[in-house]
C-alpha cells in the first residue's frame, strides 16, 4: 500500500476513526493535510508527512471554503479526500431534540457534502483523484434511537450512490466505507458497557479497522473501483 507522493485531506482528524485514518494514510507514505476543530491533537502527524492542520468547523461554511481554497494554493489539490468527521447520539425519535437532529446532519451530511462540493470540480478537471466517505451500518439497517443519526448516514449513502453514478468514466473514485460500531471516543458519554441496550467495547471495530479499509481503497490500481466497503466485527 504505497502512497508516496500523493496529497490526503482527511477531516475529523485528531481522534477516533479520523485520526486512525490520517495515521495509516501517513505510514502508506502520503502528505496528510488534517482538518479539525482541535488541531493542536493532530498537528504533529500533519508536519510529520509535510502537511498542515486546519482548524476547521465542516458548519463554517466561509472558513472551509478559505481553508480549501489555501489548501489547493499552497500545497495543491488533495488526491485524497476523507470524510470522517462525525456526530453521533442516541434518542427515541419522540425524544429527539431539533438541536441534536440538525447537528447530525450538519456533520454527517452537510459536511461531507460541503468538502466535496469544495475540491471535486477540480478533481474532475485533473481527471483523478480519490474521495472516501465513513458512513455508518446505521446508513443500511435501522437501530432503534438512531432516528437522527440514521438519518444523516442514510442520507450520505444516497449521496454516494449518486456520486459513484456522476463519477463514471470521469478518473475520479469514490468509496463509502459502512462500518458496524467502533469504538472511538464518540461512545464515551453514552458508557456503552453499562447500557445493555448498546454493544460493549469488546465487542467494537477499531479505529485502526476502518482505516485499515480505507488504505485499502485508496491503494488500488486506477482501472479498480470499490463502491462500497462494509465492515464487521467477526
Amino acid at each position: 500500500m504505497e502512497l508516496t507522493g500523493r496529497r490526503a485531506l482527511v477531516t475529523g482528524a485528531s481522534r477516533g476513526i479520523g485520526r486512525a485514518v490520517a495515521e495509516a494514510l501517513a505510514e502508506a507514505g502520503a502528505q496528510v493535510h488534517c482538518m479539525s476543530r482541535d488541531p493542536s491533537a493532530v498537528d504533529a502527524l500533519a508536519r510529520s508527512t509535510g502537511g498542515r492542520t486546519w482548524a476547521c468547523d465542516l458548519g463554517d461554511d466561509q472558513l472551509v471554503w478559505a481553508a480549501m481554497d489555501d489548501l489547493i494554493e499552497t500545497a495543491g489539490l488533495p488526491d485524497i479526500l476523507v470524510n470522517s468527521a462525525g456526530a453521533f447520539d442516541v434518542a427515541p425519535l419522540a425524544e429527539t431534540t431539533l438541536v441534536q437532529f440538525d447537528q447530525m446532519l450538519n456533520v454527517n451530511l452537510r459536511g461531507s457534502f460541503i468538502m466535496i462540493r469544495a475540491l471535486l470540480p477540480a478533481m474532475l478537471e485533473r481527471g483523478s483523484g480519490d474521495i472516501v466517505n465513513i458512513g455508518s451500518v446505521a446508513g443500511r439497517k435501522a437501530f432503534p434511537a438512531n432516528g437522527a443519526y440514521s438519518a444523516s448516514k442514510f442520507g450520505l449513502r444516497g449521496m454516494h450512490e449518486v456520486l459513484l453514478e456522476e463519477l463514471r468514466g470521469s478518473g475520479v473514485r469514490t468509496t463509502l466505507v459502512e462500518p458496524a460500531a467502533t469504538d472511538t471516543p464518540l461512545w464515551d458519554r453514552l458508557n456503552p458497557d453499562q447500557n445493555p441496550d448498546l454493544p460493549g467495547r469488546d465487542e467494537m471495530l477499531r479505529p485502526e479497522d476502518v482505516a485499515d479499509a480505507v488504505a485499502f481503497a485508496v491503494t488500488r490500481p486506477a482501472h479498480v473501483r470499490i463502491p462500497v466497503l462494509q465492515i464487521e466485527r467477526g
